[in-house]
């Protein structure tokens, strides 16, 4: 028979569970593009009808390891999100913006 999480969660020691955390924050920030979707509680057919394509268009680029980036961009502004390039380094980050006058994007708005 299955435990609620919670009743789970404390018998962990506060170690344990400190590493739940930290490991459950890490996952949030790195998914692939279906499970940002999913996310956001949007639905494939929904995404199409936004990005005016049909929904097996939108399941194939989740399912891509290569794209373009401004089809990357217009997948994550359908969802209200906005994409920026970072190249980071030991001496620190570098925002790339060599993207950002694609589709007529204003210079001012964050890297593409």
């Amino acid at each position: 028979m299955s435990k609620p999480f919670n009743i789970l969660r404390k018998k962990m020691s506060p170690a344990a569970q400190s590493a739940a955390t930290k490991k459950t924050n890490q996952m949030l920030k790195e998914m692939p593009l279906q499970e940002l979707r999913q996310a956001h509680h949007m639905s494939q057919q929904r995404l199409a009808e936004v990005l005016s394509t049909k929904q097996a268009n939108v399941s194939r680029m989740e399912r891509r390891t290569d794209m373009y980036i401004s089809t990357l961009r217009s997948y994550i502004e359908a969802m209200g999100g906005e994409l920026d390039i970072v190249a980071r380094f030991p001496d620190g980050e570098v925002h790339i913006n060599q993207f950002e006058d694609i589709d007529g994007k204003d210079s001012n708005q964050a890297a593409i």
